[in-house]
């Protein structure tokens, strides 16, 4: 097997690369430039506005209506067709907006590269482009600088480098030149260093082994290419159901215009021309009064209703759609730190010889000898400390010691004045120490902090309740007890001791023959919002799944704390998920809960396997490695403190980093799909009732019940703001009681199905009554009638079609002002009708008056009525029945 960079001899790389300890010739570099070309990412070609904008009008429903749009305006209908293509260019023009503010991804990427480096050209350092560095080049790094390319480590000294936008890691990774002998992932590489990384701490050299898009940056670059953004459910709902929809559309329209010709070429009218013109363009406007034009139209503004009902809740939507799919979510795949933790080192526990540990008193007039000792070297022996701004400055353990300090009302700058530092042994990842000199109360003491292990070997005392003893077998068996109790609990510790010295300078001798004091513990605790936010996402049926790049022991102690790793579940590491065949892994998927140490490609193995399964899948995270994975997620979910390129690959960004804001903005995707459905359902029940209304005339022989301009109006003036209103009701009391819904079931599916079909047979029903009665006048006193009902009857379905189970009442008839609102300027709309001059451009006849209208709306009210009462009659037929308890007389 080809051993990988990290596991060879650096000699033996140098020869690979053909370099040596000064570095490349400049002759050689730029050789070697030309043939592997810049350090930078490729960019992958985009496509342009123009492509995007014709792709849209891809859609079934599109088509037919541009056909629609087409026949009219060449038979002389050109406002008609004016509306619809603008309703079609309106959407267009969003969706291409919205694709191309979604393709930063890559652009983002590119901003982390470092803009210059340090490079070693024939022994000689040099600053140079950082796009001109190529493997073989040795480079230089200070701390501060962002590393230019990957490579193998040749010299550290003390080096400490933030890779937490590959690894997801909280803390600095401390580097090493040691060759590794086994596999390791990119957050165990010790001896090697990453582009786009920065170094924290330290300085260090190494050799570049690769560039471009060679580098594990390069890489995430490319997964996200080869990532594709999935639909949503709700757009793979309409596009199966607008396909569905236009043919059935075209058969009906079809089978009507073949009907109104055998009716001309029966008849034997004198004008036989205009009737076939007349019949034609009847049977468009069937087609026109079955399509909903303005359904796009009206799903983009309950989505965009949605987003800002969101934004209240510190969730912004960069993906429409998004709004939607969160509602349909049964899977959050989670990142840990910063998303499920506080992202910061905290101190929440210590240990002292005698005993003592848990809460700490915050009156450092009360502490003991021990406890402001072990404050003391914690606060000495720390390079960490606060700007004026509040900013904090160092590493993050060593920011969570001082902080720690002050949280018990012990000032770390009083301390460091009171004791300032006179010399200093800085920390070496070699021995893991770190000391100080100081002088305490008279004395000139040498602090300490480092490993557990290494002070328990090299101190010979302890401080027990002030007073300085040996450190007997039995009381390092203690202090290596607790160490064990808190690595248990994946807490970091740190070991604190002290010794008196005669010397103005320090040596690495000085660090034998300590003092041990006691023990500081710590850990990235879990945000207090976290576990409700975990057991409201079980009660919604949606299960949480950590994925991280931390250590399996920590992230399994994180997860048991919050509730997401529970008895009988299952951990699994990067390097355990890749010995998984596919099949192995869908078998175990439901049972695992944790990923520790995962890559980028396997948090979109994982993703994949969930949807593979029929899930929709959430995922969140924040660094760079997250990005791929948030792009192939159903909904990606970026942190708001996160990088550019997470963001720009998600669906939506957390502005407060809250995971318990993704379960509230889940509750409002709930409520905007129930929303369109009851949207859509408003607009099919009523196209319903007026298709009926003409084949049963059409059947039976009569005249058609509504001329082509009449339902055009219908159509395109009295749907949209009815709808409109129906996506701003309020959720269900039970929405985050249920289970998601299944992404395989469209939108009319179960009860949505049969409220419609019942709420169309009724208004049908009112319809074909009234042109009856209308008839017994006159055939235009009946098409007036049938007009008349039918418009009110859509109207006032909209009280109806707010709730599948509950009447408007007990909704709240003012709990949606917009409803009624709606209701109001549509019944003002269909006055226009009635005045002079309007009425002969709508067919109503000058004899159509009052007695007619109350007829009319005696009708349409009483079809609503019988909606509303029969919800109430299914859900009393529903309600469970009494138990009858049976007792002895």
């Amino acid at each position: 097997m080809t051993k990988h960079v990290y596991q060879k001899e650096t000699d033996l790389l140098m020869k690979d690369l053909n370099t040596t300890a000064d570095g490349l010739s400049s002759e050689k570099a730029q050789q070697l430039l030309q043939e592997n070309g810049p350090n930078q990412l490729l960019e992958a070609k985009k496509k342009s506005a123009l492509t995007l904008f014709i792709e849209t009008f891809k859609d079934a429903m599109v088509i037919v209506l541009l056909i629609v749009a087409i026949v009219q305006m060449v038979m002389g209908a050109h406002v008609e067709s004016l509306v619809i293509f603008a309703v079609l260019l309106l959407n267009s023009v969003v969706s291409v907006i919205q694709t191309k503010k979604a393709e930063g991804s890559l652009d983002a990427l590119k901003k982390l590269s470092a803009p210059d480096a340090n490079v070693l050209r024939s022994g000689q350092a040099q600053t140079i482009p950082a796009k001109e560095i190529v493997p073989g080049d040795i480079i230089i790094l200070e701390a501060g600088d962002y590393v230019p390319a990957d490579g193998r480590l040749l010299e550290v000294g003390s080096l400490k480098v933030d890779e937490g936008m590959l690894t997801g890691e909280s803390t600095p990774a401390e580097k090493k030149i040691t060759v590794l002998s086994a596999e390791a992932p990119v957050g165990d590489r010790i001896n090697m260093v990453f582009s786009g990384t920065i170094v924290t701490y330290g300085r260090g050299k190494f050799l570049v082994t690769a560039t471009g898009s060679g580098t594990e940056i390069g890489q995430v670059a490319g997964l996200l290419e080869s990532t594709t953004e999935q639909k949503t459910p709700l757009q793979r709902g309409l596009d199966l159901f607008s396909k569905k929809l236009s043919f059935a559309i075209l058969i009906l329209s079809l089978v009507i215009l073949g009907v109104q010709l055998m009716r001309v070429f029966l008849d034997g009218s004198a004008d036989v021309t205009q009737d076939i013109m007349n019949a034609f363009m009847f049977a468009v406007a069937v087609a026109v009064a079955a399509i909903p034009e303005a359904l796009q139209s009206i799903v983009t503004i309950v989505l965009s209703l949605g987003t800002k009902k969101m934004a209240k809740h510190n969730a912004i939507i960069r993906k429409l759609p998004a709004v939607e799919t969160l509602g349909s979510t049964s899977i959050i795949c989670t990142d840990k730190t910063g998303t499920l933790t506080q992202n910061k080192m905290t101190v929440v526990d210590y240990y002292l010889a005698n005993g003592q540990s848990g809460e700490f008193s915050n009156d450092p007039q009360q502490w003991q000898i021990d406890e402001q000792r072990l404050i003391d070297i914690s606060v000495l022996a720390n390079d960490a400390a606060i700007s004026n701004d509040g900013t904090k400055l160092g590493d993050p353990t060593e920011i969570a010691l001082i902080d720690f300090s002050e949280k018990q009302n012990q000032s770390y700058r009083e301390l460091r004045e009171k004791y300032p530092r006179e010399a200093e042994l800085p920390f070496d990842s070699d021995r893991k120490l770190m000391s100080t000199l100081h002088t305490i109360a008279q004395q000139k003491l040498m602090v300490t902090k480092g490993g557990p292990d290494i002070l328990f070997e090299r101190s010979t005392k302890v401080l027990l309740n002030g007073q300085v003893v040996e450190l007997t077998a039995e009381l390092k068996a203690r202090f290596q007890k607790q160490n064990e109790h808190f690595s248990e609990r994946a807490l970091r510790v740190l070991a604190f001791a002290y010794k008196e010295v005669s010397t103005n300078e320090l040596t690495l001798a000085d660090e034998e023959e300590l003092v041990l004091v006691g023990l500081l513990a710590m850990i990235d605790p879990p945000r207090e919002e976290v576990f409700q936010a975990v057991a409201d996402a079980n009660s919604a049926g949606i299960k949480t799944v950590m994925i991280t790049g931390d250590h399996k022991t920590t992230a399994v102690a994180i997860a048991k704390e919050i509730g997401i790793f529970q008895s009988g579940d299952q951990a699994l590491t990067g390097a355990e998920l890749d010995q998984l065949t596919d099949d192995e892994l869908a078998e175990c998927l439901e049972q695992v809960t944790v990923y520790a140490r995962v890559s980028p490609e396997n948090k979109i193995r994982i993703v994949r396997a969930w949807q593979e399964k029929g899930k929709i899948s959430a995922m969140t995270g924040d660094g760079v490695n997250d990005a791929p994975a948030l792009k192939q997620a159903d909904i990606g979910i970026a942190m708001g403190t996160g990088t550019d390129v997470a963001k720009d690959a998600a669906a939506m960004v957390l502005t407060d980093d809250n995971f318990a804001s993704i379960i509230k903005a889940v509750e409002v995707g709930r409520n905007v799909f129930d929303n369109i459905k009851k949207a859509v359902a408003y607009l099919f029940a009523g196209n319903l009732g007026a298709i009926i209304a003409i084949v049963f005339a059409l059947a039976i022989g009569w005249s058609n019940p509504f001329t082509a301009l009449q339902l055009l109006f219908i159509n395109l003036v009295n749907d949209s703001l009815p709808a409109i209103a129906l996506g701003m009701e309020k959720a269900e009391p039970t929405i985050m009681k249920r289970q998601p819904r299944d992404p395989n079931n469209g939108i009319f599916t179960g009860k949505t199905l049969v409220s419609v079909t019942y709420r169309g047979i009724l208004i049908a029903l009112a319809v074909i009554t009234a042109q009856w009665l209308g008839s017994q006048q006159s055939p235009e006193t009946g098409v007036a009638m049938a007009f008349t009902t039918l418009i009110l009857s859509r109207t006032l379905q909209t009280f109806a079609a707010r709730s599948n189970t509950q009447t408007s009442l007990q909704v709240g008839l003012f709990s949606n002002k917009m409803v009624l609102l709606a209701i109001l300027v549509c019944s003002g709309l269909f006055s226009l009708t009635l005045l002079p001059g309007l009425r002969e451009v709508f067919a109503i006849p000058s004899t159509f008056a009052l007695t007619e209208i109350g007829l009319a709306l005696s009708l349409a009210v009483s079809a609503v009525l019988l909606m509303e009462i029969t919800k109430l009659i299914i859900v009393k037929i529903q309600e469970p029945k009494p138990e009858i308890q049976l007792t002895k007389s």
